[in-house]
């Protein structure tokens, strides 16, 4: 018993000096820049931070956002994984814990009367059958000698913590699909005023230019093209109603609900673009970021699976014991102490066969850590050029905005100038119809640029790691 006891201990140690388990893996970020590109900011203030309910500060968009969030079905599966994975962890941190079961079974079998066992039953016990009850708790309990079962909990605590985060980033990315979705609808609702507007102009014109005809003063040919800018005006506005309607079924089924009207008692021109926004420093972006921690937090789950895949190249020791009560007759099986028994035993399991497989495991599992590195820094540097390319948009938008809004109020000056001199007789029914097209689709621009910086203002913070907060 000592020798068996000795030699034990002798594999044990010989695999401690030889076992050489990966404990950590170094960041693989280390030159992330301390500044955003073109930005000399000192400030780590971060609109990243901002809940969402105060960075949507109108009460139409935080109403569909709180819908969003508690409807959501891809929301909802986010917060099933999260679950799961609570469940997983649970059976992981388990696994320290020995095994214990319950056995009970009762045996009756006749054997051949020319074979050993029935010769034997015929002569001392005088009957043609073998009886065997027993009833007993079995103990099993493996040694965490090189950290296999520890290395299972920290991965499976990873995948927890990443599922979380995962949850996260789906709030992010439907926070900004919803705000995107609002300030679409409420773009289309400026068009179809813009629409509106532009269609009184062109019926006014078509009147005139008609009266004009009736008088001998133009030809036919104006009164044409004049119907014609008309009837293009007209068409606009189906096409504006057919995608007010398909943007609220997108919003509807966004916010978990089947196609309805949305309600909203805000309009374009009531919203208003900071003038400045606080982007921080990277590193401050990097920690509110749930896409980019969930890609850290799998890199930490594949660097626990590695140990897990080396440990298992190496002896296990498992302990076991075994007690209960046993008889061969059913009238003698709760005779204590006579029926008690016990065993108690250990065991030392090394691959030999299988190690290739085993050894192949492990470079498998190095090779998708290797991979998720480099993940990681795909996502950081992604997460830097984003941040990067809606602040250059946003500076972009604000000076093609107001270059735009200059131009809207000279063509709205144009427009009056044309439809004077037209009326005077100094202006031909050419210009005022250009002069009006000219002004719809400065208008419309206009509108579109002002969400374009909404839009992008959504983006930065996203970016920044907002909205899930």
């Amino acid at each position: 018993m000592k020798n068996f006891i000795y030699s034990i201990f002798s594999v044990l140690l010989l695999g401690i000096y030889s076992c050489n388990i990966p404990r950590s893996v170094i960041n693989p970020i280390k030159d992330v820049p301390s500044q955003y590109r073109g930005l000399n900011n000192v400030d780590t203030t971060s609109i990243g931070a901002i809940p969402v309910k105060e960075f949507f500060a109108h009460q139409a968009v935080q109403q569909l956002l709180d819908s969003a969030v508690q409807k959501n079905l891809d929301l909802q599966i986010a917060i099933k994984n999260i679950e799961a994975a609570n469940l997983l962890l649970t059976r992981a941190k388990m696994g320290n814990l020995p095994q214990l079961n319950l056995q009970v079974t009762a045996n009756s079998s006749r054997p051949s009367d020319n074979s050993l066992n029935g010769i034997s039953a015929s002569q001392f016990l005088n009957t043609t059958h073998i009886e065997d009850y027993n009833a007993n708790l079995a103990l099993s309990w493996e040694a965490d000698i090189w950290g296999k079962i520890s290395r299972q909990k920290e991965a499976a605590f990873a995948t927890y913590l990443q599922t979380s985060e995962v949850k996260k980033a789906v709030q992010t990315r439907i926070v900004a699909m919803v705000a995107h979705s609002f300030y679409q609808l409420l773009l289309l609702d400026a068009q179809l005023a813009i629409a509106n507007s532009n269609l009184k102009l062109t019926d006014s014109t078509l009147q005139m230019v008609t009266q004009q005809f009736d008088a001998g003063q133009v030809t036919s040919l104006a009164v044409a093209q004049t119907k014609a800018q008309w009837l293009s005006a007209n068409q606009l506005i189906p096409q504006i109603n057919q995608a007010i309607q398909i943007q609220e079924n997108a919003l509807s089924e966004l916010t978990g609900s089947f196609p309805s009207a949305i309600k909203r008692k805000a309009t374009l021109a009531q919203l208003e673009v900071p003038v400045q926004f606080a982007v921080g420093v990277p590193s401050v972006m990097l920690a509110l970021r749930p896409d980019v921690k969930s890609v850290e937090l799998g890199l930490k789950a594949a660097n626990a699976r590695v140990g897990v895949a080396n440990a298992a190249l190496y002896p296990s020791l498992v302990i076991s014991a075994s007690a209960g009560i046993n008889s061969f007759k059913a009238s003698n099986w709760f005779n204590v102490p006579a029926s008690l028994f016990g065993v108690v035993g250990a065991g030392i399991v090394q691959p030999v066969f299988n190690r290739k497989e085993l050894k192949t495991q492990f470079e498998l599992a190095k090779v998708e850590r290797e991979k998720l590195v480099l993940q990681f820094r795909q996502s950081v540097i992604k997460a830097v050029v984003e941040v990067t390319n809606e602040q250059a948009k946003l500076e972009n938008l604000k000076s093609e905005f107001s270059i735009a809004e200059a131009k809207v109020k000279t063509l709205k000056q144009a427009v009056k100038n044309a439809d004077l001199l037209f009326k005077s007789g100094m202006a031909n029914y050419l210009e005022v119809i250009s002069a009006q097209s000219n002004l719809l689709q400065g208008e419309l621009n206009l509108a579109s640029l002002k969400t374009a910086q909404l839009s992008a203002s959504v983006e930065l913070y996203r970016a920044l790691g907002g909205g899930w907060q």
